[in-house]
């Protein structure tokens, strides 16, 4: 299965960033599929990308709702708010493990061997507080003379951004060299920061810094699709606790926020069927039957 998953990420990853004639147009996709949201964490100005990133587009979001309602404009963007939440709803943080591009870059950084070291769990925090503060606030309140905010993630933080838009349009576009400033090298220094931690800790940015992460990890107890634990099956032997590559610890906390349903605890660790996956509480499949079919097609 977690070949499945690889690949699955790697197409995803490839039809959200299906615009290969940027080497020779030397600008990003601004086709029709622009308007289509992308699942994971997928820079809208990757010369490549053909959607676009739900975390710039909610912070767009919130930069031009102030000026709106100056102007009598009262709507609201549903749009944006209905796909990542449909989404979440249904998939919660799964789409982390199997649909969202950075997230499988930092699964390969993590294969580089190396001495490898836990992710504190208090750190997890650290990603609702950029949710909220640089993600919704700040570029609803903080606001110029014309009444529009800034993308405070996008422009400030985000090293998804840095690597797949920021280093190829300078690329692209060597014009673009000469307007390089600190802004540019703050970004740089975080984007470098959680490549070298992606390789010593696994998923450091899902897990500490990710405000789509933690707007999906919202739906962890309602969602559709979810690992289900059958506690009558568990013997507590906390084998699922050393393959999880977000840290939980399954058996104690089945509904954990950090849980990207990557399977990894039901198909190579529990031994004893008690981990299932469900939909809307309907068992789908479960460990045991993994390893029925694997064997079979041995």
């Amino acid at each position: 299965m977690e070949l499945g998953r690889k690949l699955v990420q790697l197409v995803v990853a490839l039809l959200t960033n299906g615009y290969w004639g940027f080497p020779v147009t030397r600008t990003i996709y601004q086709g029709p599929l622009k308007v289509v949201c992308s699942p994971g964490l997928n820079c809208f100005s990757c010369p490549a990308a053909t959607t676009y990133c739900p975390i710039g587009a909610l912070q767009q979001l919130m930069m031009s709702l102030r000026l709106n309602l100056e102007n009598a404009r009262y709507f609201f963007g549903w749009y944006v708010l209905g796909c990542i939440g449909v989404v979440g709803a249904f998939l919660g943080r799964l789409v982390c493990g199997w649909a969202c591009p950075f997230g499988f870059i930092q699964e390969l950084l993590h294969k580089i061997p190396s001495r490898k070291f836990s992710v504190p769990r208090p750190l997890r925090f650290v990603k609702y507080f950029i949710l909220l503060f640089f993600v919704i606030l700040l570029p609803l309140l903080v606001v110029s003379e014309y009444g529009l905010g800034e993308p405070w993630f996008c422009k400030y933080i985000c090293p998804a951004g840095t690597l797949e838009a920021g280093l190829p349009l300078l690329w692209l576009q060597p014009n673009l060299r000469n307007t390089i400033g600190l802004l540019f090298y703050g970004k740089l220094i975080i984007l470098l920061f959680f490549v070298g931690w992606s390789i010593l800790a696994s998923r450091p940015f899902c897990r500490v810094a990710c405000p789509l992460g933690a707007f999906y990890a919202l739906f962890s107890r309602a969602r559709l699709v979810k690992l289900q634990l059958d506690p009558v099956k568990c013997t507590q032997c906390e084998a699922c606790h050393r393959v999880c590559p977000m840290g939980v610890k399954f058996n104690e906390s089945p509904d954990d926020a950090e849980c990207i349903t990557c399977l990894a605890c039901m198909d190579r660790a529990c031994k004893f069927d008690a981990i299932s996956l469900t939909v809307g509480g309907i068992p789908l499949r479960s460990g045991e039957l993994s390893k029925v079919v694997t064997e079979k097609s041995r």
